[in-house]
């Protein structure tokens, strides 16, 4: 099925189901609080033809339990063990490599709750922290910027880690806000020093996460996001089929700029355009009822 968006960018969709997919949340199968047109049906459907769906997320704000709570809250009930996130993967990351390590996190209570129930040890003491976890926190201020900068800088004993790199998180009506990139970019300024590991998408440690729960082949999933250097890169990188749905960051014009390396197999205005035409002819669907 190909079409056009009104600015003119050429969408290009699936002709087949496969056996797994892996849906970012924000930008993807919601915005704020509310899902996206066609994501439910969308769920639905494929949960019907007995296909594996897991959720994935960069937010760090939030634990399992919320993203279980607000997709039924929505109307996709959805088990934890279907949904990752980055305080999974940095909890899981730190007790795999780093099982004795002091941490500094800037970051929400979620992350602090995961890793004080992991019994990962947390200090504010520039002098014994080992590794300083820059993440999404909307409480950051100087005094947070100061601890990071003595441990890295001054006592010269910590390196940094982040739980994603996003520049900002999507809003309703096209705003948004600053996410763990700028707190990153804070630290990095001040100390000279760069961020050594990323527990969130596009890097290895998510992604092999994912591939753990999918239990299936690689080219027999599809990876959908609304970034490109997130989800679509991962997904390059394991050498899964990619989309991207242009519900997000991502916008028609931004394909026209990037190099062929950097484009997803399918480019979808909405997220149920995943489902093949013959599939949406079936089950008797128009664009303006879902």
């Amino acid at each position: 099925m190909k079409n056009e968006t009104s600015s003119g960018a050429k969408m290009r969709t699936p002709d087949k189901l496969y056996e797994g997919y892996v849906f970012d949340l924000d930008g993807t199968i919601y915005l704020g609080d509310e899902l996206l047109p066609g994501a439910r049906r969308m769920v639905e459907k494929l949960r019907e033809h007995g296909k594996r769906v897991v959720f994935l997320s960069n937010n760090p704000t939030k634990g399992l339990k919320d993203y279980v709570e607000k997709l039924t809250r929505l109307g996709l009930p959805t088990p934890e063990e279907d949904i990752v996130n980055t305080v999974v993967t940095a909890t899981e990351y730190l007790l795999r490599n780093h099982p004795g390590a002091t941490v500094y996190p800037i970051s929400e209570q979620p992350l602090k709750d995961a890793l004080s129930e992991a019994g990962i040890r947390m200090s504010e003491n520039p002098e014994e922290i080992d590794i300083v976890i820059a993440s999404y926190d909307r409480g950051f201020e100087y005094r947070k910027l100061q601890i990071a900068f003595d441990a890295i800088w001054f006592h010269g004993r910590a390196w940094l880690m982040t739980t994603n790199p996003d520049r900002y998180c999507p809003f309703p009506g096209g705003r948004g806000e600053p996410d763990a990139a700028a707190i990153v970019g804070a630290i990095e300024g001040c100390t000279g020093g760069k961020c050594r590991v990323n527990v969130g998408k596009p890097d290895p440690v998510m992604l092999e996460t994912i591939k753990g729960m999918l239990g299936l082949d690689a080219k027999d999933c599809v990876m959908t996001g609304d970034r490109l250097y997130t989800e679509i890169r991962m997904a390059k990188g394991a050498g899964m089929p990619s989309a991207v749905v242009l519900t997000g960051e991502t916008k028609a014009e931004d394909l026209e700029n990037e190099s062929p390396d950097n484009l997803p197999d399918y480019v979808l205005d909405r997220i149920d355009k995943l489902i093949p035409e013959d599939i949406w002819s079936e089950s008797g669907w128009k664009e303006d009822d879902g």
